[in-house]
C-alpha cells in the first residue's frame, strides 16, 4: 500500500500568499542565512551544548521572545554553558539552583537531572561519536541524512524526543527538511487545509511525527520553499516582530 501527498494550485498560494506576509520577517530571514546560504563549517562542543540545553528549557513551556525561557538563554555568561557544568561537582544542583533563581520556568528537578546526565554520558564517550554523526549535514543537501541524524539523537539524548531532536539540529544550522513540528506548527498547517488533522500528542511518536513530516516536505517541496523557512514563518506568524534579537537557538 502507498499513501499519496497531493496538494491543489489553491493549497500552493495560500502558502505562497502567507510565505509572502511574512517572508520579511527577521526570524525567516535569520533561518534562511543560518540554514541554507551560510551553514556552520563546524560544530563548537559550547555550542552544540547551548542547543541541547536550550532544547530541554523548551520542552513543554512557552519559549517566545519574551518568555522566561528565552530571558534565561540570552544570559551572558550562560550560566549553564558547557565550561561552567564541565567546573561542576553538582551539575544537577548547579542547574536547579539557575533555574530556580530565574524564574517562570517549570520542570526545574527534571530539566537539571536530564541535564547532568546528558553531560556525564556525552563526556564517557559521546563527543567523537557525536562529531562523526553531524560531519555529513556540514555539506549535505540531503533530507534522509537528516532524518537519520534525528532519529540517533532521540534515541541517544536524555528529554529528547521527535520534535526536539529536529530542534537541535535546525538550531545548529545543519538541517534544511527535517523541522520540529509542534502544536504551532500543527495550528497553522491545519488552517492551511492539512489533509489530517495533527495533534500536539501524534507527534510524540516517532511513526506519526515521520509520517506528517512526510507531509510537510511534500508541501513544501510543491511550493517551493525550505521547510526550515517554512517552519521560521510559522513562528514568525504567532509572534510578529517580537525577536528583537535572534539568539543561537533561533
Amino acid at each position: 500500500m502507498e499513501i499519496q501527498w497531493i496538494f491543489t494550485d489553491a493549497d500552493v498560494a495560500r502558502v505562497r500568499a502567507f510565505m509572502h506576509e511574512h517572508g520579511e520577517n527577521r526570524l525567516v530571514s535569520y533561518r534562511v542565512q543560518r540554514n541554507i546560504e551560510r551553514r556552520p563549517t563546524a560544530i563548537a562542543p559550547e555550542d552544540f551544548w547551548y542547543c541541547l540545553v536550550a532544547c530541554l528549557l523548551t520542552t513543554q513551556q512557552r519559549s517566545g521572545p519574551d518568555s522566561a525561557v528565552m530571558k534565561f538563554l540570552r544570559i551572558d555568561p550562560f550560566p549553564l554553558g558547557l565550561d561552567a557544568c564541565r567546573g561542576c561537582d553538582d551539575v544537577a544542583g548547579l542547574a536547579t539552583k539557575a533555574l530556580a533563581n530565574a524564574g517562570g520556568i517549570r520542570r526545574g528537578p527534571t530539566i537539571a537531572e536530564e541535564i547532568r546526565k546528558n553531560l556525564e554520558w556525552m563526556e564517557d564517550k559521546w563527543w567523537p561519536e557525536l562529531e562523526d554523526k553531524l560531519r555529513p549535514l556540514l555539506t549535505a543537501d540531503d533530507a534522509l541524512a537528516e532524518r537519520e541524524i534525528a532519529r540517533w539523537i532521540d534515541s541517544q539524548f536524555y528529554g529528547f524526543g521527535p520534535k526536539q531532536s529536529r530542534n537541535l539540529l535546525q538550531m545548529l544550522g545543519l538541517t534544511r527538511y527535517e523541522i520540529p513540528l509542534d502544536s504551532r506548527v500543527a495550528k497553522r498547517l491545519n488552517e492551511f487545509g492539512f489533509p489530517l488533522q495533527i495533534s500536539a500528542g501524534a507527534l510524540g511518536d516517532e511513526h506519526m511525527y515521520e509520517f506528517m513530516m512526510d507531509g510537510v516536505q511534500a508541501l513544501c517541496r510543491r511550493c517551493d520553499i525550505y521547510p526550515c523557512v517554512f517552519d521560521a514563518a510559522m513562528f514568525a506568524s504567532f509572534d510578529g516582530d517580537g525577536w528583537r534579537d535572534l539568539p543561537m537557538v533561533w
